[in-house]
């Protein structure tokens, strides 16, 4: 770090600095936020994966108190616990410039979240608040949101809607339904909130209910995540729901979630005709081949799924059929279809292959296949259709085995 010292204070043109994997330790950073102090060029300063625990956290915070330059700090996968989330919500209080703030994969747990949250009581530049993996649990998540919703940016006709955060990264949290409350509660209030991610926590049916109920108030929120939670098809019917109305997500992660083929019907009955889902991942979801059938009657009639993931579903031959079916319809907007881990064999690949070939104006550009059961005659059928669409319309397609 030493190296460092009088070229980092005189350099004003460097904006990001990246530290990122190397073994620094706490007093390495002291050293660093010594010769960072006086810095007014660097913007954004990562530091993931460098053993910085809470003394170096401690440097941090003392640094973010003095420099107002910084907009994005990233402190990701280190051993920062309760008593460096403590420093870090001081010096939140008195900062006046950090827009980006990523904590994910420390140690947190619920008592760093109930100090960080006094932090951001008192803030109000921040934008983006990433505390992926730090076993918040549900009470933490009730003391993060009541901060975030103390920020009262506008008041009209008695009702208060909440400040300028636009993202807010709760997964792997040990959230449950619960916890999904309060986040629903935000949820509904703000009017700047893109991005939220709940992936891998334990929400289940009655928290999706809960999320869903927002999504019809909120008309920000573009991505959601709601991978890994638990979800069946009482919760995703909710979701779907929830997409009637709604024109603005355009992200749908609902990944790893067994919502099998009844979730699959009413999530495809909804998007046939409604909403605005331009990407939506499905993997793992335990849909089978009835599902795939849902899914590939909702594609003859949706226009605005480009990005479509149904990887690892079980679909064998009979639902790459069914999508080949479906393939051989006109659709404008499908570019990318992830089919892998699905146990297809040559069967399947026969099918889709000849549905490529019968729609000159096919539209997908990327098809994933890889780890299926195909052997040289399916490989060869798919490269066979894939050279027949190019010769036609000059359009490549990959295909991945």
């Amino acid at each position: 770090m030493e190296a460092f010292n009088g070229v980092l204070e005189a350099n004003m043109v460097l904006k990001t600095l990246d530290l990122s994997g190397n073994p620094i330790g706490d007093e390495g950073i002291k050293c660093l936020c010594d010769i960072l102090v006086n810095n007014t060029g660097i913007q954004k300063l990562q530091l993931n994966s460098v053993d910085l625990g809470d003394e170096g956290a401690k440097a941090i915070a003392e640094l973010l108190k003095k420099n107002s330059s910084l907009r994005a700090l990233e402190l990701n996968n280190n051993m920062i616990d309760y008593s460096g989330f403590t420093s870090l919500a001081g010096a939140l209080i008195e900062n006046k410039t950090i827009r980006n703030f990523h904590l994910n994969g420390n140690y947190g747990g619920a008592l760093g979240a109930n100090a960080l949250a006094k932090g951001l009581e008192g803030n109000k530049s921040l934008r983006e608040l990433h505390l992926h993996g730090n076993s918040i649990g549900d009470e933490g998540i009730r003391s993060l949101i009541s901060s975030l919703s103390s920020h009262k940016a506008v008041h009209l006709t008695n009702m208060f809607f909440l400040g300028k955060i636009t993202l807010l990264d709760f997964g792997n949290n040990s959230i449950t339904a619960k916890g999904a409350f309060h986040v629903a509660e935000y949820i509904k209030r703000s009017k700047n909130l893109l991005w939220v991610n709940l992936y891998m926590n334990d929400i289940g049916d009655e928290g999706a209910e809960k999320i869903a109920d927002a999504l019809k108030e909120n008309q920000t929120v573009t991505t959601i995540d709601l991978g890994g939670n638990n979800i069946r098809g009482k919760g995703v019917g909710a979701i779907a729901e929830a997409l009637k109305d709604n024109t603005v997500i355009t992200n749908l992660e609902l990944g790893y979630n067994p919502i099998g083929a009844d979730g699959a019907k009413a999530l495809s009955e909804v998007l046939k005709f409604h909403g605005n889902v331009k990407t939506l991942k499905l993997g793992w979801c335990q849909i089978g081949p009835k599902g795939a059938e849902f899914v590939a009657d909702m594609l003859r009639y949706n226009n605005t799924i480009s990005i479509l993931d149904l990887r690892a579903n079980g679909l064998r031959d009979e639902g790459a059929a069914c999508l080949a079916r479906s393939l051989k319809v006109v659709n404008e907007t499908l570019t990318s279809l992830d089919l892998g881990f699905n146990e297809i064999r040559d069967d399947g690949a026969f099918a889709i292959a000849q549905a490529l070939k019968a729609n000159e104006d096919v539209t997908v550009t990327s098809l994933n296949l890889a780890s299926n059961f195909l052997t040289k005659f399916g490989q060869s059928a798919l490269t066979d259709a894939r050279d027949h669409v190019y010769e036609m319309s000059e359009r490549e397609v990959n295909i991945f085995f």
